[in-house]
């Protein structure tokens, strides 16, 4: 029977948890398609054979496949799931060409292809939205409660009470933004910019890597200083409009944005290892951990997490994402000409192939961290 938990557990809410994040990319292509006047021929939920499909009054095919590990809208005129052209296109006759994808001016296609990142945003910031509004919006401030006993924040002169204004130059408002910091810290020592009674200064603190048992029985290593934030009863908890809610959310959100970019760039300049690079594995082990430790609303907010991670990584410039196609069409309203086809294909051919290898790097990655967690 532990087979039967461990899907329930963690096949389950995966195959939820992706499909209703492909369900909003797709339908961010969708509706702005069917506003600039384009067909949109197929609307599918992920690949491979066809398990559950019907088509509406406008004909477009709705469908769920087999595979559930993404999906696509397939307008007029293009000659697959990817949007390449197709070659009977001309063949099209003169109403249908009004309809298909490939003979829209370039800015809607341009609107078309930034829609399904937008909508992965939009529903990450009505998901922090929702939460600040109803739950009201918890923080730590950024406040030092506890300096653990022989710790390098002990040693290097840090106090209870001591109020963290920055980290590395970076302003921080609460404790998470604190932890946040220090967890993309890539030197061994953060500078922090200290406010203690009415006196402001500035102190190296070295970080030491602790090994941490997870929830899930997973052994993880964390950079820490050795501070603990203030209690729960000092906590800040405020019930906020529903306007100022939309703020903080949109303020969340691109905090988070920032951070996810910082990563990428610290990872391509080599000051951080790839080991944090993961993939379908362990979102499904993520989102099994979740189902089974915590509440709805933790799995609902880290479902917002990986809508805007899957918004950003699709506004990557790679061919065969939708930021490869913007790229495109950028450069065809600039030039004001429309790109060689076989230009395009070859790039195509080339995101493909560099999908193909982080797709492969990554489970990598999560084949590793699961051999650990099971055998170490």
């Amino acid at each position: 029977m532990e087979w039967l938990v461990n899907v329930i557990y963690y096949v389950v809410p995966f195959i939820v948890l992706l499909g209703i994040l492909v369900f909003v990319h797709e339908l961010g292509h969708f509706l702005v398609a069917r506003f600039c006047g384009v067909k949109v021929e197929e609307f599918s939920i992920g690949f491979g054979k066809e398990l559950w499909g019907r088509t509406d009054k406008k004909g477009t095919h709705w469908k769920i496949a087999a595979v559930p590990l993404g999906g696509y809208c397939r307008f007029l005129g293009d000659g697959d799931e990817t949007s390449s052209t197709s070659g009977d296109v001309e063949n099209l006759s003169d109403e249908d060409k009004k309809r298909a994808f490939p003979f829209q001016p370039t800015w809607k296609k341009l609107a078309i292809v930034l829609a399904g990142p937008g909508a992965n945003y939009l529903f990450a910031i009505l998901v922090f939205a929702a939460v600040f509004f109803f739950l009201g919006k918890v923080t730590f401030p950024p406040v030092i409660g506890e300096v653990i006993a022989g710790s390098s924040a002990e040693k290097a002169g840090l106090q209870v009470n001591d109020r963290i204004l920055s980290v590395d130059g970076h302003e921080v408002k609460s404790f998470d933004e604190v932890s946040r910091e220090i967890d993309m810290a890539t030197a061994e020592k953060v500078n922090l910019k200290v406010k203690r009674g009415e006196k402001v200064f500035t102190l190296n603190v070295p970080l030491s890597v602790t090994e941490l048992e997870a929830a899930n029985g997973a052994k993880i290593k964390r950079k820490m200083m050795g501070v603990r934030s203030v209690s729960t009863v000092e906590l800040n908890k405020e019930q906020i409009s529903l306007p100022q809610a939309f703020v903080d959310a949109g303020a969340e959100t691109w905090q988070i944005t920032k951070l996810t970019l910082r990563g990428v760039g610290q990872m391509i300049s080599g000051k951080r290892g790839t080991d944090d690079l993961g993939g379908i594995i362990r979102i499904a082990e993520m989102s099994g951990d979740i189902s089974k430790q915590s509440g709805f609303i933790d799995f609902v907010i880290f479902m917002a997490l990986l809508s805007i991670n899957l918004g950003l990584i699709n506004l990557f410039p790679i061919p065969l994402l939708d930021g490869g196609h913007v790229v495109i069409y950028v450069v065809e309203m600039v030039t004001r000409r429309e790109l060689n086809e076989k230009i395009k294909d070859a790039m195509f051919k080339f995101g493909f192939g560099v999908l193909v290898f982080l797709m492969l790097f990554a489970t990598w990655n999560d084949v590793l961290r699961l051999f650990h967690r099971w055998f170490s």
